[in-house]
């Protein structure tokens, strides 16, 4: 199959830039389906099909949009990915606007005075620029038009006005005037903003992408004969064995097939404390091995890491715009043509019905197109949702999208699955009960030899606890599993069985005590292991799937939240899920569901409360998850179909992070409001000092410029929520 075209777009910052890539390019490949992006990275895809293209093709009609496209290659973060001039072009040239502005100024007051300097709207003077500061002025005004007036002629091609097509537009008619100072400080404060504006996504993008960093780019993989060498962690197979020394990141994704450590997992789940990966355990590329050397059997490629994977969603995840980001890029078509028209009227219906001096009105005509350029608004909600998704992402919730970043805000009610959801998945021994005379030493040691040949997870289970408790497991003889039963051997030449409490039953040891009590264990959701010997009954354990530690506070903590129903929807039985329920403190369970049935179950949340989450783990939840409002997977864990169906992934399987998401998400939209509330605000009261001729270009263009930072830094505050 041949592949597709990849692509570096210098430019393309947001949804905006994604947005006239697809106008521009679509008439070229025939289909939008056949282009992908990826903006954290700067990256463009371009599917094979017909009509067939080349990349020269492509580069040429990026750059008719203003911005650059050259071939994709990999690099590391921190390595030279560009040219000074990719880098810092526009850094560059704002500064030397900023420098030819000042330098204008001066040349100004020097050869006409102060006052002159300021112009004729600022002191009532009209005097000629001298030659040396228009030069200056002038110089300023290229230096800052650089990057803007591309993107200004492309909002004329395609009949868009764009704030970058009213900035152009004033800073021509205030040089038609002769306001040359005022032309090149809007020019100047205008880039100034932009550059700000890069700075801030690229900060953003940076507190994602910095996670490609944590993962060495070599990798020690051991051969045949036991000895290491050092390769290309992109040269890594699946299968191959990486050798991990105490102390190093890890290079891959895997299984640990020899060794005992633990494992700082922050940089990719968001975990505190490091956890103990030992023989079976999967370990992540990036993050820290402890104390322990480990051989981890290779599990994915360099590229198919889950913290590759997590820079790839969160990159796809910019071009799902949020609704509030839809709402300001509608209202701002709106807003820029009409802003574009009254600046039309207000320059000529005056004049023309002799309210006053044609230049006069011209002149707030200019003034009214720069107030009303609508960057600070446009930039609001894309910078907030780019900082909320990748605070997200460094606090071990992958968000797939500004769509679904806002949702959990409005949630009202939330349906999880028990297993591997509320619970842990995995049996956990609840009970010991020896009976007869024997200790329960006595019998942990006996059940251990006899399970400790057995793979199955119940007897995983109980050689684990018996491990826990420090008994030592002594060795059993002629070991023989009874199919579909239990298991027989021989411990000091005596022999014992073990089995469920239907192999009790048959082999006619049961009494009617150990009958009802076994049944009432049952009846409870726990799962019974019995052992004995040829003539009586040594005693039993009971096994129950273990309740994630978090699970009850993160119900209350969701109540407190303000999610008004939780309802756990399980296959499994009712006793188990009653039993759950009841630890937990969730008030409704529905039990004993195959998959049609908790999509049933999830349309009926949503059709009485409106907007509801699905949580859970497995191939039977992603049905429900796709169905409900918000489809939230346990991302460690869980099943890769229910993951690609989620919206939401908790890549530490920490419930605690629903409410912490629902919190962030509210966050996120007071901050969104907050932004636009501002923007707006200050754009109606310079609309009226315009009208009443109390305002200046600069001072609207410093307003704007100044409106945007505050705005800026206020959704940069949102990166903190990672803490």
């Amino acid at each position: 199959m041949k592949a597709p075209l990849e692509f570096r777009i210098h430019g393309m910052d947001c949804a905006d830039e994604v947005a006239i890539l697809r106008r521009e390019i679509m008439p070229l490949v025939g289909s939008a389906d056949r282009l992908g992006f990826d903006i954290l990275r700067g990256k463009m895809l371009v599917a094979p099909g017909t009509p067939v293209i080349t990349a020269d093709q492509i580069v040429r009609v990026v750059g008719r949009t203003g911005m650059r496209a050259e071939p994709w290659q990999d690099v590391r973060p921190g390595a030279a990915e560009a040219g000074f001039w990719q880098r810092r072009g526009r850094t560059v040239l704002t500064a030397l606007s900023g420098t030819f502005l000042i330098s204008g100024f001066l040349a100004h007051v020097a050869h006409a005075g102060l006052l002159a300097a300021l112009g004729s709207e600022g002191a009532g003077l009209a005097a000629p620029v001298p030659p040396i500061a228009l030069t200056f002025y002038v110089a300023g005004i290229v230096m800052s038009g650089w990057f803007i007036a591309p993107r200004a002629w492309m909002s004329v091609r395609r009949l868009r006005p764009d704030m970058n097509l009213l900035m152009t537009i004033a800073v021509f008619g205030a040089a038609a005037i002769g306001e040359w100072f005022e032309a090149a400080v809007v020019t100047f404060l205008f880039a100034l903003s932009l550059a700000l504006e890069s700075w801030s996504i690229g900060r953003a993008r940076r507190a994602v992408e910095a996670l490609l960093s944590i993962a060495p780019p070599t990798a020690h993989v051991l051969g045949a004969d036991g000895t290491s060498r050092e390769i290309n962690a992109a040269d890594v197979k699946v299968g191959d064995l990486a050798l991990v020394k105490p102390g190093e990141r890890i290079p891959v994704d895997g299984a640990v097939r020899r060794g005992l450590s633990h494992v700082n997992q922050a940089p990719i789940t968001g975990e505190s404390l490091p956890v103990e990966k030992g023989e079976g355990s999967e370990v992540f590329a990036g993050t820290i091995n402890g104390d322990g050397a480990l051989e981890i059997e290779v599990g994915r490629l360099a590229g198919e890491t889950a913290l590759a994977q997590i820079i790839r969603m969160v990159g796809e995840a910019q071009t799902r715009r949020a609704p509030s980001e839809q709402w300001v890029d509608r209202f701002a078509q709106v807003y820029t043509p009409a802003i574009l028209a009254a600046a039309v009227v207000i320059a000529t219906f005056p004049p023309l019905l002799g309210g006053g001096d044609f230049g006069v009105w011209f002149y707030r005509a200019l003034v009214l197109l720069v107030i009303g350029c609508p960057c600070a608004l446009v930039i609001s909600t894309p910078v907030s949702i780019m900082a909320s998704l990748a605070a997200a992402a460094r606090n071990g919730v992958l968000v797939k999208g500004g769509t679904f970043i806002e949702v959990p805000a409005r949630l009202r009610a939330i349906a999880l699955d028990k297993t591997g959801t509320l619970t842990l998945g995995t049996p956990q021994v609840v009970d010991v009960v020896a009976m007869d005379g024997h200790t329960e030493a006595e019998l942990l040691t006996s059940m251990g030899a006899l399970e400790a040949h057995s793979d199955h997870p119940l007897a995983r289970a109980i050689v684990a606890h018996v491990r826990e408790r420090g008994v030592t497991i002594t060795p059993a003889e002629d070991v023989q599993a009874v199919q579909g039963r239990g298991v027989t051997a021989k411990i000091n030449g005596v022999p014992y069985w073990l089995g469920s409490h239907r192999y009790l039953e048959e082999l006619g040891q049961e009494t009617t005590a150990v009958h009802d009590r076994l049944e009432s264990l049952s009846s409870a959701g726990r799962t019974v292991v019995v052992m004995g010997k040829q003539d009586h009954v040594c005693g039993f354990v009971t096994l129950a799937d273990a309740l994630r530690p978090e699970s009850a506070d993160v119900i209350r903590a969701l109540h407190e939240a303000g999610v008004e129903h939780v309802v756990m929807l399980t296959g499994d039985n009712k006793p188990t899920a009653d039993r759950i329920a009841a630890a937990t403190g969730i008030e409704e369970v529905r039990a004993e569901l195959l998959p049609a049935d908790k999509v049933k179950a999830v349309e009926e949340l949503v059709a009485r409360f409106g907007t509801v989450a699905m949580i859970g783990d497995g191939v039977n939840d992603a049905p429900a998850m796709g169905r409900a409002s918000l489809g939230i997977a346990m991302g460690a864990a869980g099943s890769d179909a229910a993951i690609e169906a989620a919206d939401v992934a908790l890549m530490s399987d920490d419930l605690s992070k629903l409410p912490w998401l629902i919190r962030h998400s509210r966050r996120t939209l007071r901050i969104i409001r907050q932004n636009v509330v501002l923007s707006l605000g200050v754009k109606a009261v310079f609309v009226v000092l315009t009208f009443a001729g109390a305002a200046t270009l600069w001072a609207a263009i410093a307003a704007d410029m100044g409106v945007s930072l505050i705005v800026i830094a206020n959704a940069l505050r949102l990166l903190r929520s990672a803490a």
